[in-house]
């Protein structure tokens, strides 16, 4: 891996197809609960990262596919690695919604 394919960001768009394209996956939106209400992707569940501790409490299966996004993708960096430290197994952050090219629900 060189060291520009370590510090690029990851591709919201890309991470979308791959959302939809897997069954049972969950899109979660780790922003706060203003943020979320001011815009977010439709299908979205909001679990704001200072509750990451509690995503139990909303993705009981902890097998379920979680695909991770905020604002600019350093919070769904430590939402991710939040959900693996208790137990997710199948986590992928996909970045931030300022790379977002679709639509946005209100």
């Amino acid at each position: 891996m060189g060291l520009l394919t370590y510090f690029k960001s990851p591709d919201i768009d890309s991470g979308m197809t791959e959302w939809q394209s897997t069954p049972g996956a969950i899109l979660l939106d780790v922003r706060t609960r203003s943020e979320y209400r001011s815009g977010h992707i439709p299908g979205s569940v909001n679990l704001p990262l200072q509750d990451i501790d509690s995503a139990e409490n909303v993705i009981s299966d902890k097998s379920t596919p979680i695909f991770v996004y905020c604002q600019s993708g350093a919070r769904s960096a430590s939402a991710s690695n939040g959900l693996r430290r208790i137990g997710y197994s199948v986590v992928k952050n996909i970045g931030g919604l300022n790379r977002y090219s679709g639509n946005l629900e209100r």
